[in-house]
């Protein structure tokens, strides 16, 4: 009788051990959305974040722009309000122009890339065989780090958006996305640091949508992937809705599948675009409202987590005091929410 009851009672113990490790899982899967220091100074987003089941807000868009926001009065509003409810708080930056000062150029051009004619140009993202190139970045990288610091130890600096990279003898071997890696790791030895538990994105988007092979990441090195270039009308296996350059909707997954070769699924972010209002109104204000595909939506997070990825967030820019003032009744925001629970 009694050793029924000891059987029991440790039948019991470990059901609530596994319960208790499903909710840690559960909660800590990103639920997210990025969106731009505009939309943050204006609108309440902790707060609506936390009424419609989002857990991480990212913000947007280059780092002295977030910085000057996080240190004014707004921006400690929004700290505070992120921390009452719980809200989980990352930077997702187009950062290169930042962490290579164009001005750099007039002392050293051999840090910036080379054009297809062979000439040195400030224009966009750098020079990876340079390593006082690999070294400024590294350097600014840690510094935006320590004042811009995510409270889930998730980094993202990107380099110029779908930008040439270094056409060098030294770097022409390397496609963008290992020129991008190359960087990332730097990055990261850099900003760990400082936090030892950081980690770090890949972003694989437009040109570095291709997987890399001649370059390894290091540990902490993450996928983020941002398939741009899609209907967001059909869902992401749709092979024929048309999209301009790759092909069709489907591709997406050839370059996801392949990233995730290279890339382990459990640490992936999907970087989507369902919520993005900048993007349907042509990036250009007054803001049109949001075109909700729920369907394709959803099917999409069917599709993503049938690969394994936990980590599913959207820009949402555009979606400011303005927008919710004009189009007052965002049933998508819950939908998103609760399709991501």
């Amino acid at each position: 009788m009694k050793t029924n009851i000891r059987i029991g009672l440790l039948l019991i113990a470990a059901s609530l051990v596994v319960s208790a490790c499903n909710q840690q899982e559960t909660s800590s899967r990103m639920r997210g959305v990025v969106l731009s220091v505009e939309d943050l100074e204006t609108a309440d987003w902790p707060r609506i974040a936390h009424e419609n089941g989002i857990n991480t807000i990212g913000t947007h868009i280059t780092p002295d722009q977030v910085l000057r926001f996080w240190k004014s009065e707004k921006g400690q509003k929004f700290q505070a309000g992120c921390q009452k409810y719980g809200i989980m708080v990352e930077h997702e930056l187009h950062a290169m122009s930042a962490l290579l000062p164009r001005e750099l150029f007039s002392e050293d051009t051999t840090m910036f890339r080379m054009d297809e004619y062979g000439r040195r140009t400030p224009d966009y993202n750098c020079c990876v065989s340079s390593s006082r190139a690999l070294d400024t970045i590294a350097s600014r990288a840690l510094y935006y780090a320590r004042n811009l610091t995510a409270t889930n130890h998730r980094y993202y600096f990107w380099l110029d958006d779908g930008a040439p990279i270094c056409q060098c003898p030294q770097c022409a071997q390397y496609s963008a996305s290992e020129q991008a890696l190359i960087i990332e790791n730097r990055m990261l030895e850099s900003i760990r640091s400082f936090d030892p538990k950081a980690s770090l994105a890949h972003l694989a988007y437009f040109s570095t949508l291709q997987a890399p092979r001649k370059v390894k990441p290091h540990e902490g090195i993450f996928l983020e992937f941002a398939p741009f270039q899609r209907r967001l009308d059909k869902p992401i296996t749709d092979s024929i809705a048309e999209v301009h350059n790759i092909g069709c909707n489907a591709k997406n997954l050839d370059f996801l599948k392949e990233n995730l070769e290279v890339f382990p699924a459990k640490t992936a972010v999907v970087l989507d675009y369902w919520l993005d209002v900048s993007m349907a109104s042509g990036w250009k204000k007054p803001a049109v409202e949001l075109p909700w595909n729920s369907d394709a939506f959803k099917a999409d997070i069917t599709t993503y987590k049938s690969m394994g990825i936990q980590h599913i967030t959207t820009f949402a820019v555009y979606m400011d005091s303005t927008y919710f003032s004009t189009y007052p009744t965002p049933y998508y925001l819950k939908e998103y929410g609760d399709a991501l629970k």
